[in-house]
C-alpha cells in the first residue's frame, strides 16, 4: 500500500505545494503514539504501528535527500524490528526538514531519484507529500487519534493518484485494491479509497 511514483504524473508542473501544514500534522500524531501501541495493526495489511513508523523515517530521509539532489543510499522500509530507539525526537525532525528542503527553489528544478525512480522534482514533492499525508493517516486511526488533513495537500494528491478506475495499468504493488467510496463523500475519504484504504477502518 505504499505511494510510490505513478508514471502519469511526470508532467505535472507546480512549484507551490508547502508540506509543512501536514508534516507538522504527522509530528503531532507521532506525539500521541504510546509505547504499548506499536505492535497494533494498521490500516496497511501486514505492518504494525512500528513498521509504519519505520518506514516514516525512512521515506522523510529519502524525499529530503531528494529535494537536496543528495544520494540516498538504500531503499523502502518497515521493519518493526528496524526502528530507531529515538524515533520520537528523530521523526519530527526529519518531517520538519523535509518541509524546509522543499521550500529551497532550487528544490523544484531538474529531475530526483527515490527509490530507484526519476521523475521531474515537482512531480517527486507530490510523490512526498502523499506519502506523508495517506500514512499520516494510517498512523493516526492505527492510534485512535484524529488527524487533520490540509485541502491543498488532499486536492494536491487526489491529482496524483487519479480516479484509477482502470487500475490494470499499473506497477504492481502500488496501492491496494480500489475501495469504493461515494462521489460526494469528501475529498480525503476519497482519496483514502483510491489508495485503497476504507475510510472507515478502526482499530
Amino acid at each position: 500500500m505504499s505511494s510510490t511514483p505513478r508514471a502519469g504524473l511526470t508532467g505535472m508542473e507546480t512549484t507551490t505545494l508547502d508540506l509543512g501544514p501536514q508534516t507538522a500534522e504527522v509530528a503531532r500524531v507521532v506525539a500521541g503514539v504510546r509505547d504499548e501501541q506499536l505492535g497494533d495493526p494498521t490500516p496497511c495489511e501486514g505492518m504494525p504501528v512500528a513498521g509504519l513508523l519505520d518506514h516514516l523515517v525512512g521515506l522523510t530521509l529519502a524525499f529530503r535527500f531528494a529535494a537536496e539532489k543528495t544520494a540516498f543510499e538504500g531503499g523502502p522500509s518497515a521493519d518493526a524490528a528496524a526502528l530507531p530507539a529515538d524515533w520520537r525526537t528523530r521523526l519530527p525532525a526529519q518531517l520538519e526538514a523535509l518541509a524546509a528542503a522543499w521550500r529551497e527553489p532550487a528544490a523544484w528544478e531538474g529531475e530526483v531519484e527515490v527509490a530507484g525512480v526519476r521523475m521531474p522534482a515537482p512531480a517527486m514533492a507530490t510523490v512526498a507529500l502523499d506519502e506523508v499525508l495517506v500514512h499520516g493517516w494510517d498512523l493516526a486511526v492505527a492510534t485512535g487519534q484524529g488527524y487533520r488533513p490540509d485541502d491543498a495537500a488532499v486536492q494536491a494528491c487526489l491529482e496524483f493518484v487519479g480516479d484509477r478506475s482502470d487500475p490494470s495499468g499499473e506497477p504492481a504493488g502500488l496501492f491496494g485494491p480500489p475501495v469504493p467510496v461515494p462521489d460526494d463523500a469528501p475529498a480525503f475519504d476519497r482519496l483514502l479509497g483510491r489508495t485503497g484504504r476504507d475510510p472507515r477502518w478502526r482499530r
